[in-house]
């Protein structure tokens, strides 16, 4: 059985897909960018800032589904520039201790509403 989740914690979606899905105790949380919950709108600065903002998106809906960045077993990284990998990692380190969660890390052409970081992730 598949559980959509949502949060008011997080800007409303604008596509046809679910903040989260809960398939028994695990949690599949789609992409977060620095979206302002408030607002709806993206967080402007540099790639540190946009991360915390994507991070705490993230932290909301990991909450709603009743687990913690503990809880999260991989993590996706979708960046448009490679060179801000270091201050992302800066950021990172802030959310998850050893032992990290498996990751990947993507350098793109774009993403949505011209973030410079998006994160996914899944959650036992």
């Amino acid at each position: 059985m598949i559980k959509a989740v949502t949060t008011a914690r997080v800007a409303p979606v604008a596509g046809p897909f679910s903040p989260a899905v809960q398939s028994g105790g695990t949690v599949y949380i789609s992409g977060q960018v620095a979206q302002d919950p408030a607002t709806g709108k993206l967080l402007e600065g540099d790639v540190a800032r946009q991360a915390d903002q994507a991070f705490k998106n993230l932290g909301a809906v990991l909450d709603a589904c009743g687990k913690s960045f503990t809880d999260v077993v991989r993590v996706g990284v979708f960046v448009t520039d490679g060179a801000s990998f270091s201050a992302m990692n800066d950021v990172y380190r802030r959310y998850f201790q050893p032992p990290y969660p498996a990751r990947t890390s993507v350098v793109v052409a774009a993403l949505p509403l011209g973030a410079a970081i998006e994160v996914d992730a899944i959650a036992t």
